[in-house]
């Protein structure tokens, strides 16, 4: 949302401050073992869009490593552009969502720039969702 040329984000659970509906994450079962479930945890990272392009960050490519350990995840990202202001926004709402899936007590995230973001990482779908096939 751009107000007063300046750009704010509102996260899908709070949708209805601006009249929308709110966007609320379900998950499947979880696992009877109270382990996690790495399906949820990518669920959950299709569930967070890059502010600027209308693509979730995983389709995006952003999301370079998800190493799951007992009930800790831990994530290995990067940005389109390594200057993109809104890359602590990004960090903590992959953050938040992650949390959201059943059995993960913790999340960290690791912004990386190497490999440098390119949009050969797109998936297939993403790159045509563009028109950058």
């Amino acid at each position: 949302m751009v107000m007063e040329g300046n750009m704010a984000r509102i996260a899908g659970a709070d949708a209805d401050a601006i009249g929308l509906t709110p966007q609320v994450l379900e998950f499947g079962p979880a696992n009877h073992d109270g382990s996690i479930n790495s399906a949820h945890v990518h669920q959950a990272l299709q569930s967070v869009f890059d502010p600027e392009i209308p693509v979730n960050i995983d389709d995006l490519g952003l999301i370079y490593a998800v190493e799951i350990q007992a009930n800790e995840v831990r994530i290995q990202m990067t940005l389109t552009a390594p200057g993109c202001g809104m890359g602590p926004v990004l960090v903590e709402e992959v953050k938040d969502r992650v949390s959201m899936a059943p059995n993960v007590a913790n999340v960290s995230v690791e912004l990386v720039f190497d490999p440098p973001w390119s949009r050969d990482m797109m998936t297939e779908a993403a790159q045509l969702e563009l028109g950058v096939f």
